[in-house]
């Protein structure tokens, strides 16, 4: 059983949290899960036992078990060891929400799974027992909304993530095949200042950023089980389908036909697929 809601936050935390995602899955055989690449940055709070990160996406990190977790942007999987059952909360921040809640630019996180409370200190904890102690996601997304806003107004004086770089990763991310050098012309600078600005901050080059848009395009087209795969490499804007199944091998280590094969977990998966709304199967 896999069941769950999507829901956008309060209006004032959405150019920082793009949405929140609760699931509940039951049942399932034991096994292993890919977190994949994203656009966004990566919060999870767990509902139950902790997450289990049988391989880090971060050269050098070794496994760990995290109750509240933050990631930032990564071309590399994570590996998630599971006994079929996860209950949790995923968020999905921008990357000006990484300055404006965690207090650090995504540059900071780069590809690594670090503890929330490394980031929000005694805000993360107040989080987890809120929510673990409170029935119903709605309920439990006003908690965040509450708390997230509160560190909101609370950072006011903190810097913010520089207007151009946020203008850049919005049109790479949001406007598949737009060139870098287009990017860097709209805003005036050469394409070696953008990528040195760009990669400050975020952690990747502005040609990553495209690519982890591109792919996480094909990952919500390829969750739908009558997507072709030639039609997904033409739809997300690859050469072919051989393009598209190298660019899988390298962001998941798998081609998609093995992914779409071996995915227990399809609902935490399609996380673009529906919002604001309930799923059940």
């Amino acid at each position: 059983m896999s069941d769950g809601v999507r829901q956008r936050p309060a209006p004032v935390l959405q150019p920082y949290v793009r949405q929140y995602e609760g699931y509940r899955l039951t049942g399932f055989p034991p096994g292993r899960h890919l977190g994949l690449s994203s656009p966004d940055l990566t919060v999870v709070l767990s509902l139950d036992q902790p997450v289990d990160i049988a391989r880090a996406a971060a050269p050098g990190q070794k496994p760990g078990r995290f109750s509240a977790l933050a990631s930032g942007l990564t071309t590399s999987p994570v590996t998630i060891a599971h006994d079929g059952n996860q209950h949790g909360i995923q968020l999905a921040l921008t990357p000006a929400g990484a300055r404006a809640l965690l207090g650090v630019p995504t540059s900071a996180l780069g590809a690594w799974v670090v503890e929330l409370e490394d980031l929000l200190g005694v805000d993360a904890q107040e989080l987890l027992e809120r929510i673990a102690a409170t029935p119903g996601w709605p309920e439990r997304f006003a908690i965040l909304d509450r708390v997230l806003t509160r560190r909101l107004f609370g950072a006011r004086d903190a810097v913010q993530m520089d207007a151009r770089v946020a203008y850049a990763w919005q049109q790479l991310v949001a406007r598949p095949g737009i060139a870098v050098r287009d990017v860097a012309g709209d805003l005036g600078w050469s394409r070696r200042y953008l990528t040195a600005r760009f990669t400050a901050e975020l952690g990747v080059t502005p040609k990553e950023s495209a690519r982890i848009a591109r792919f996480a395009r094909s990952k919500t087209m390829l969750s739908r089980p009558e997507a072709r795969l030639s039609e997904v490499a033409v739809g997300c804007g690859f050469y072919d389908q051989a393009h598209l199944a190298r660019e899988w091998r390298e962001f998941a280590g798998v081609p998609p036909s093995r992914w779409r094969q071996d995915e227990v977990f399809p609902f935490v998966q399609d996380s673009d697929a529906s919002s604001e709304e309930g799923l059940s199967s």
